[in-house]
């Protein structure tokens, strides 16, 4: 008994602090998110139901964002997995300098957001002064310039997708470089000997044991894909619904914070359907590994 007491004596620290700055604020969304008309100013609402839920999935900033954040999951998970798993496995077989490349891919991943979104954005950008460098390459090769910026919305989600990849490569670069680094080489050796093609000795030794960290880079791709907003926000500026590029993630924090903020029943709604699709996600993926697993 007393050593129960003392671990939980132990324990008291993190589970005060996760009752603070978890379970409190959890139970405070799920409270806002069904108080129908609630007014900030006053703390008052009319009911209790779904009126903050039917109003969010009808606003057409909520469809767009939800549109908005889908395209970029959907190409920029499997577009940065399948490329850092190609460069882990360039760089498995380098073996001068490895350690330089390695360093050299790692470098966008340990340089700041908003620093990074800003250098897009002059690479990007068309102003009165020059047209960008990615169009003065576009020009180069005979193309017409393109503002990719405050252009069309197939231009903008191009440079969001394109900077997002950039963005999270590094790190899967390197979870996946551990991974391919694990394997035992004896498996690379029998399949020397019996003369195994380089591509049956990727499906059949090399994918099957990097797996679970392939699952695991696709699961929290899906995650960090969905809170996506401080990447937009540095290239296309706070109000993302005029630039019709905001993400789930940004109208949440409009609803709080922005031109239309003061709304923290709607936030909160937002959020949980935000959490329900990722809950939902996760947890397909997890059914699809446990099934390929078998």
């Amino acid at each position: 008994m007393k050593k129960s007491l003392k671990a939980y004596l132990y324990l008291l620290p993190a589970i005060l602090f996760l009752g603070v700055f978890l379970v409190y604020p959890l139970i405070d969304v799920c409270i806002y998110a069904f108080e129908e008309r609630y007014n900030f100013a006053s703390q008052s609402y009319t009911g209790v139901g779904f009126y903050n839920f039917r109003y969010v999935l009808s606003d057409p900033y909520f469809v767009t964002a939800l549109q908005n954040t889908f395209i970029l999951v959907l190409i920029t998970v499997p577009v940065s997995t399948i490329l850092a798993l190609v460069i882990s496995l360039l760089l498995s077989r380098i073996k001068k300098l490895r350690e330089l490349f390695q360093t050299i891919y790692f470098l966008p991943y340990v340089t700041n957001t908003l620093a990074v979104g800003m250098v897009f954005m002059i690479l990007f950008k068309t102003t009165p002064y020059s047209p960008g460098l990615i169009n003065l390459l576009i020009g180069f090769f005979g193309g017409e310039s393109v503002d990719f910026i405050e252009g069309p919305y197939w231009a903008k989600m191009f440079v969001m997708c394109f900077y997002t990849v950039w963005v999270v490569l590094p790190f899967k670069i390197l979870i996946l470089t551990g991974a391919i680094a694990s394997v035992k080489e004896d498996y690379y050796k029998a399949a020397k000997i019996d003369a195994t093609p380089a591509w049956r000795v990727f499906f059949r030794i090399t994918l099957p044991e990097i797996a679970p960290f392939v699952f695991y880079l696709v699961i929290t791709g899906f995650i960090g894909a969905f809170k996506a907003y401080s990447d937009e926000v540095a290239l296309f500026g706070t109000d993302l619904n005029s630039a019709g590029m905001n993400t789930i993630v940004g109208y949440i924090y409009d609803m709080l914070y922005g031109n239309s903020g003061g709304y923290p029943s709607f936030a909160s709604a937002a959020a949980l359907i935000l959490f329900a699709i990722v809950f939902t996600i996760t947890v397909i993926n997890l059914l699809v590994r446990k099934r390929l697993s078998r």
